[in-house]
């Protein structure tokens, strides 16, 4: 199988959560409004409990659908997300460690007084997959470093930012977006 298929693919529960959490989410933020100790918001508006909740429920939804189609269809050559009890702390990791990772890079990006929606190359397009990477790694290291071998993760990230890039910019021509970035 493909490098590149088998990337994505097992990124998909990672991809994914912060569109769910776009489209449906909004709510109580996450830091409940309140300011960090610099006078400035925790992590803003954006960052909201019930977003984080769909968001990750939506990666972990998609990657079950995933694991059945590789699970059925062995012939096309997918890896699966693990198996029996492994299967749901590998998509937990995946989905909510994205939706962690994004929140990471939230606060850090309130402490350089920048605001919502604002843009930092590269923490941006890598933040949810770091976070994804390392609660994955934490809760289920041998699937972790089984599928995600060296030339994996160095595809995944190559190829995130233009992904990431291209979803925004459809994210903000259908305006769900307020920005193209």
């Amino acid at each position: 199988m493909n490098p590149l298929i088998i990337a994505i693919w097992l990124m998909l529960p990672a991809y994914l959560p912060n569109n769910f959490a776009v489209f449906f989410g909004g709510g109580k933020p996450l830091d409940f409004g309140r300011n960090f100790l610099d006078g400035r918001r925790i992590l803003g508006d954006g960052k909201t409990f019930r977003g984080t909740i769909i968001g990750t429920l939506g990666g972990v939804g998609i990657g079950l659908v995933l694991d059945f189609v590789a699970s059925s269809r062995p012939d096309l050559g997918l890896p699966d997300f693990g198996s029996g009890y492994e299967l749901i702390p590998v998509l937990l990791g995946l989905s909510l460690g994205a939706m962690a990772g994004d929140v990471v890079a939230s606060f850090f990006k309130r402490r350089m007084r920048m605001k919502r929606g604002e843009s930092l190359f590269l923490v941006d397009q890598l933040d949810f997959v770091i976070g994804s990477w390392a609660l994955t790694l934490l809760l289920a290291p041998r699937w972790f470093s089984e599928n995600f071998t060296s030339e994996i993760i160095l595809i995944v990230l190559i190829v995130t930012p233009a992904l990431h890039r291209a979803t925004n910019i459809i994210g903000y021509k259908i305006k769900a977006k307020k920005e193209p970035w």
